[in-house]
Order: structure tokens, then C-alpha cells, then sequence
């Protein structure tokens, strides 16, 4: 099986930056892609960015181009998404997620992932 543990989350003001951690270990090398969801009270889980572990395909939602950027080290078996200008609309919890089937992109769906993390909070104030 694959752990992911999450980190990074936190309080914060609004137009500062957080950088979110998660840490895969276990069967890591049959991780196809992993990506970062959030979540609200009363709206469905949102794929924010993703990304396939050799970096080839990435996705980033509408609300996150230009703000947030995910990256991996291979070698550390972690990615992370680093969050800049954070608006209090980001604020939810946070979920790591891996996929180890997909061979073509990277899953857009929360269905389409195997295994996930037990989330992070992030909450930014006005």
C-alpha cells in the first residue's frame, strides 16, 4: 500500500505564501500521479493541481493558475504545492492523493485516485 502524510497547513493573512508537503512512502514506485484536492463544508471536493511523478503532464485549476505551483522530488518521494497570494476563499482542508494506474495525464477526478491523505488545514484571514 502507499501513506501519505500531509503538512504545512496553517493560519495565515491574506497575500501571504504556505507550501504544502506530501510525503508518500510504502509502495511508492507504483505512484503514476499525485495531486492536491480541497474541500469546504457544503461544496464537493476540488481537484486544485496535479501532477504525473516524471513531471511530464500537470493540471491547475482555473483559480490556481498564477497563484499556486506543485513540483515533486523524485528522490524524497514527496511533492508539494506552493502557495502564493492566498485569498480567503483557499481556505479548506487540504488532500494528497496518488493514482497508481493511470499511464496518460493525470486523473481529474477524485475516483480515478487510490490512495489518500488525511488532509491539512489551511485557513487564510482578511
Amino acid at each position: 500500500q502507499v501513506q501519505l502524510v500531509e503538512s504545512g497547513g496553517g493560519l495565515v493573512q491574506a497575500g501571504d505564501s504556505l507550501r504544502l508537503s506530501c510525503a508518500a512512502s510504502g509502495r511508492t514506485l507504483s505512484i503514476y500521479a499525485l495531486g492536491w484536492f480541497r474541500q469546504v463544508p457544503g461544496k464537493a471536493r476540488e481537484l486544485v493541481v496535479a501532477i504525473s511523478w516524471s513531471g511530464s503532464s500537470t493540471y491547475y485549476a482555473e483559480d490556481a493558475k498564477g497563484r499556486f505551483t506543485i513540483s515533486r522530488d523524485n528522490a524524497k518521494n514527496t511533492v508539494y504545492l506552493q502557495m502564493n497570494g492566498l485569498k480567503p476563499k483557499d481556505t479548506a482542508v487540504y488532500y494528497c492523493a496518488a493514482d497508481t494506474n493511470r499511464q496518460i495525464g493525470v486523473p481529474l477526478v477524485g475516483s480515478e485516485y487510490d490512495y489518500w491523505g488525511q488532509g491539512t488545514q489551511v485557513t487564510v484571514s482578511s
